[in-house]
């Protein structure tokens, strides 16, 4: 691949898509990166599951259920908001096409919308708190998402549009074109890390209702990817209405979970870090 540049910081980095290969099969870096952020978000998620009152062992079996229905989500949610790429010339349905997964093609809020539902199932089935174990996997998500980005990084992938700012990121298109773009994806994960570090040091000792780390990461979340995707060239829109669906839904959980948080910090008693 090209190298990327950070002209204005004098920075220039060669790297391959292929970490190495087994047996004649590619492993990627872009699948070490984001298997790397899922177990250390996993295993943090679990401790602080621990921390609020749970086992830790049901912490990580609900991931047995959780992460495939996010893997399964988050690829159907980018199959129809992309739906024109999946279809034959005929018109008709490419169904080859859209279960190919790795071929790339997944949206995050899809993965998100499909874990938690597929976790308040096995958390109603197991008679547990849904919304505590949604706290604790809040901070999991956070650290995936930062340290998943990077795979991005290394794809060349998920940038944004034409910038001068010293910590632009140059690269050479498909076309063979040079340009100097945002990093969205280093914005995406310095927002998370942020978000990380307030959620744990903020307002986790400041926890007053279960769902409250949850709503707080939403909210955080939406606000920052509302922002940065409208900085992004590779947005899935809203079938033909030229919406970014991403910002849509960022500015929605934003909204609602900042209401939630409103409301239920009025009138819950000051009580700390509650099961």
């Amino acid at each position: 691949m090209n190298p990327i540049t950070f002209p204005g910081l004098g920075i220039s980095v060669q790297i391959q898509r292929v970490a190495f290969s087994i047996l004649g099969k590619d492993i990627y870096w872009y699948g070490i990166i984001i298997a790397v952020g899922f177990l250390l978000g996993s295993y943090f998620a679990s401790r602080q599951y621990a921390r609020l009152g749970g086992k830790e062992d049901d912490a990580l079996d609900v991931l047995l259920y959780a992460a495939p229905a996010g893997i399964l989500c988050a690829r159907i949610y980018y199959v129809v908001f992309y739906l024109d790429l999946y279809r034959n010339t005929d018109g008709s349905f490419n169904w080859k096409e859209a279960i190919a997964i790795w071929d790339g093609g997944i949206a995050i809020y899809g993965g998100i919308i499909g874990s938690f539902l597929a976790a308040f199932i096995y958390c109603r089935l197991r008679r547990l708190s849904f919304l505590t174990m949604a706290d604790a996997y809040s901070y999991g998500l956070l650290i995936g998402q930062s340290i998943g980005r990077w795979g991005n990084f290394v794809n060349q992938e998920a940038y944004g549009g034409q910038c001068t700012l010293p910590w632009r990121m140059g690269l050479t298109l498909g076309t063979g074109t040079a340009v100097e773009v945002h990093p969205t994806f280093l914005y995406e994960s310095l927002w998370n890390l942020t978000g990380l570090l307030l959620l744990y040091f903020v307002v986790r000792p400041r926890r007053r209702f279960s769902g409250m780390l949850f709503c707080t990461y939403l909210f955080w979340y939406g606000l920052g990817r509302f922002w940065i995707e409208g900085l992004r060239t590779d947005s899935l829109y809203l079938f033909q209405t030229g919406l970014r669906v991403s910002q849509l839904v960022a500015l929605t959980s934003a909204v609602v979970t900042g209401a939630i948080l409103f409301w239920n910090l009025a009138r819950s008693p000051k009580e700390k870090n509650p099961a």
